[in-house]
């Protein structure tokens, strides 16, 4: 009952525990691995936009393969991400197409823009 209640207030223990793992898991890569995965993996707090916890959660999951993947197979960084790491990391949140923070002011946005037309034509 008390995890229940806890989760309503901080969210899915689940996917806490989940990516927990999955940040150790980014942190035990070796290097240039590492560095570039935490790079990636903060940018993508910062930027990636995505709100929804399962969305998020299976995101990092996937980065975290990849990363592993790229370290076991020894492939450059820089054939991962490709010449612009920006774009690479706005690509694959883009993939995940989960609710995003900005959504609520997008509708907002356009919401207040119809209102306004609708005002004009009175």
């Amino acid at each position: 009952m008390a995890a229940k209640w806890i989760e309503v207030i901080t969210g899915s223990l689940e996917q806490k525990k989940q990516y927990k793992q999955d940040k150790a898991r980014i942190e035990g890569l070796p290097e240039p691995y590492r560095a570039s995965a935490l790079a990636m993996h903060r940018y993508l707090m910062y930027a990636g936009g995505v709100t929804d916890g399962d969305t998020l959660t299976q995101m990092f999951t996937d980065m975290a393969d990849l990363w592993e993947a790229a370290a076991a197979d020894g492939t450059p960084v820089r054939d991962i991400v490709g010449a612009d790491p920006i774009d690479f990391a706005e690509t694959f949140a883009k993939a995940y197409g989960g609710k995003e923070w900005i959504d609520k002011e997008r509708s907002r946005f356009t919401k207040t823009i119809d209102d306004a037309e609708k005002e004009q034509r009175s």
